[in-house]
């Protein structure tokens, strides 16, 4: 008889790690709800029925992304969705989370800005670049390939020196597609034709704070500085 394997509870160092990590997530909300709350109670009073966000942001599910923290917004200034590899399905494909949250800002809440919104070291975009990393994941396999026209971009016409340079070209690429696939949401195309709405796409450095923006006129991203005009990908209005 063989023997069985070992059990895959955690050991006692894992559990009180465990127990570690959720106590400073515990003492994290106890240190807002009695000191950052009350000295923005009045903000919170004005959110508690309504919303106006200014935009809508969909990013990376990574950790190390804060939308609110690089854009120094507040409670009700973001509509925030976020998931692995800032991806935007095609409008039919996949009646999901973020197709309803497009539909959501735009019909109901009226944002007039979407952002999407990349960024470097993004374990995502080196899985669409290593894909038999996901043989053991097969939704997120099945997720990243929203993600396959710019993998097929970048084999096809990037002659990367190493696997840096790709991710970094991945990355540029893969904003670009979902940018592409936002517009096929008719709810997107319709105010984005009347002038409405404009789209955004950028990527974020972690390492240095730094953003680059997409320029759809110049097909390329532009340092995101404050010293020139705000890179705008998106179309001329038509109506």
């Amino acid at each position: 008889m063989q023997d069985k394997e070992p059990s895959p509870t955690a050991t006692a160092p894992e559990a009180e790690s465990a127990d570690v990590a959720l106590k400073h997530i515990v003492d994290g909300f106890l240190h807002f709800h009695h000191e950052v709350f009350p000295q923005q109670e009045e903000l919170f009073k004005k959110l508690a029925t309504a919303q106006r966000p200014r935009a809508m942001f969909i990013t990376c599910a990574d950790s190390r992304i804060v939308p609110e923290l690089i854009t120094h917004s507040s409670p009700g200034d973001l509509f925030v969705t976020r998931n692995v590899g800032n991806v935007v399905p095609p409008y039919g494909q996949m009646n999901g989370g973020v197709s309803t949250a497009i539909e959501y800002a735009i019909m109901a809440l009226g944002v007039h800005h979407i952002i999407v919104c990349g960024h470097s070291d993004c374990g995502a975009m080196r899985a669409v670049l290593n894909p038999q990393s996901l043989e053991k994941m097969p939704t997120v396999k099945a997720w990243l390939r929203h993600a396959e026209v710019a993998r097929t971009v970048v084999e096809e016409n990037c002659h990367c020196a190493n696997e840096h340079e790709s991710m970094q070209v991945l990355t540029e690429e893969n904003v670009i597609a979902q940018l592409q696939h936002l517009r096929t949401h008719p709810s997107v195309a319709s105010r984005m034709a009347s002038g409405q709405l404009f789209i955004h796409g950028w990527i974020y450095s972690i390492e240095t704070s730094e953003i680059r923006a997409y320029d759809a006129e110049q097909d390329k991203f532009l340092p995101l500085d404050g010293n020139h005009p705000v890179p705008n990908a998106t179309p001329k209005g038509r109506f």
